[in-house]
């Protein structure tokens, strides 16, 4: 069963996101489904996923430079 997890991110353009996009593709799409609100003052990311764990996203963010807190 897959996880709903839901992220404060420092990502503000859709620009951002397509610098990410090839990394969480090849990290959760396999196994689940990610996307972005940017109309949400915290610059929601939200994934599906049952293989991959809120601190490995995290680091996935920060490597590339961006912040990322999971929400509870």
């Amino acid at each position: 069963m897959n996880s709903v997890l839901v992220f404060k991110t420092s990502i503000t353009s859709n620009r951002e996101i397509k610098q990410l996009k090839p990394v969480l593709n090849s990290l959760i799409a396999k196994n689940g489904y990610w996307n972005f609100d940017l109309e949400d003052c915290d610059n929601i990311f939200r994934v599906e996923t049952k293989t991959i764990s809120p601190h490995a996203i995290s680091q996935i963010f920060k490597s590339l430079g961006f912040s990322c807190e999971e929400l509870d």
